[in-house]
């Protein structure tokens, strides 16, 4: 088959999206070698992290040219269905929530991931022309593509509740993570890490951008209640909220056991994971959650929220805690941290867990949804 793919994400986000468009089009080029797959983006973009896409004989870019380069945007929306059909697509897999507008007039077959309906549930976190645009985007993409992927059941709940989309239409196919967090990192390996971000000796972690949503004030606030020598490491890109959660800190005595780091590299990521000793996810809602699989695949105690779908991506070996419940976060990491035997569980439930989440098992599901819309 030739397999089509809205690469705008997969060169332009380092994070999110970007990870996903990424870790989707690089398991199906290895594990449907004999498919191509050509990716459509607006713009061409340096990225070290497309350096696997870009080494696979399997895969080539369709970039916009002439008048439409220099509306690629519009392109990507419009103008994209002439180089679809041009390029004889059997499936076009719109990886971030959309689909071109008309896809239907091509030749092509369609796919779309729905990733979260968040900009619905909470409005609040969105200014309204995002919310505007994102309902418009999802809402048609949802209704014109032949199929749906939603990354949990949660997802798949909020379309039919939202957009009143057909069950039949969804299918669930959860996402997985980097294969990098399977590897062990060594002493020295955590060492160096250690020294580059001045990490204390011990540290509970939470990833994620730092934003409202994610609520990493809760994870602040336990704090208070936890052995002083235990800090907290956040990894994630910063917004207006990171002042609120330091002003918080400092107010309450907490600044010198908060560590936010903004700027961590991907390929830093697993020495930080196996660094910590626990990793809380106090997220208020999210579409999945790929830190809790990271944290488990990197054999870590997990706690995470409850309310969304992170019951699905952590498991039967992972705590949960009202996001709303300080008291009962620290409650749960002292539990983590005092009982060695609870903590060996927890992990290894977590590892036999994840391994639902392994790039074989993910890519066979897309693989066969393909097969199944060109037959």
């Amino acid at each position: 088959m030739k397999i089509g793919f809205d690469a705008k994400r997969a060169i332009q986000n380092n994070t999110g999206l970007g990870n996903y468009s990424r870790y989707v089009i690089e398991i199906l080029s290895e594990y449907y070698s004999d498919n191509q797959y050509i990716l459509f983006a607006p713009r061409e973009k340096e990225n070290a992290r497309l350096k696997t896409i870009l080494s696979r004989t399997n895969i080539s870019f369709v970039f916009p040219h002439g008048i439409s380069k220099t509306f690629s945007s519009l392109w990507r929306m419009f103008g994209i269905k002439k180089d679809i059909r041009k390029n004889d697509i059997d499936v076009y897999h719109g990886l971030s929530n959309e689909l071109p507008v008309g896809i239907r007039r091509t030749n092509a077959k369609s796919i779309v991931t729905i990733h979260d309906l968040i900009f619905l549930r909470y409005p609040e976190y969105y200014k309204l022309i995002d919310r505007i645009i994102y309902r418009f985007k999802f809402k048609l993409a949802c209704r014109n593509a032949d199929k749906i992927i939603a990354i949990s059941e949660c997802t798949k709940r909020d379309i039919i509740s939202f957009f009143h989309i057909p069950e039949e239409k969804i299918i669930v196919i959860y996402q997985g993570c980097h294969p990098n967090f399977r590897q062990k990192v060594s002493g020295e390996k955590k060492s160096e890490i250690s020294e580059k971000y001045c990490l204390p000796a011990r540290f509970i972690l939470s990833v994620g951008s730092v934003e409202t949503r994610k609520n990493l004030l809760l994870a602040v606030k336990a704090l208070k209640n936890i052995p002083e020598d235990i800090h907290l490491v956040a990894a994630g890109k910063s917004t207006p909220y990171q002042s609120e959660v330091e002003q918080y800190a400092e107010k309450a005595g907490l600044k010198s056991r908060l560590h936010i780091l903004n700027n961590v590299l991907f390929e830093d990521l697993p020495a930080l994971y196996q660094s910590a000793a626990v990793f809380v996810y106090s997220s208020f809602f999210e579409g999945f959650g790929i830190p809790v699989i990271e944290a488990l695949t990197s054999e870590i105690p997990v706690i995470a929220a409850t309310g969304s779908c992170l019951e699905e991506a952590g498991g039967p070996g992972s705590m949960y805690v009202n996001p709303n419940n300080e008291a009962e976060l620290s409650k749960k990491i002292i539990e983590i941290l005092t009982d060695k035997n609870l903590a060996k569980n927890m992990i290894e439930t977590g590892k036999e867990y994840v391994k639902r989440f392994s790039e074989k098992i993910i890519a066979a599901k897309i693989g066969s949804e393909f097969s199944e819309l060109k037959n």
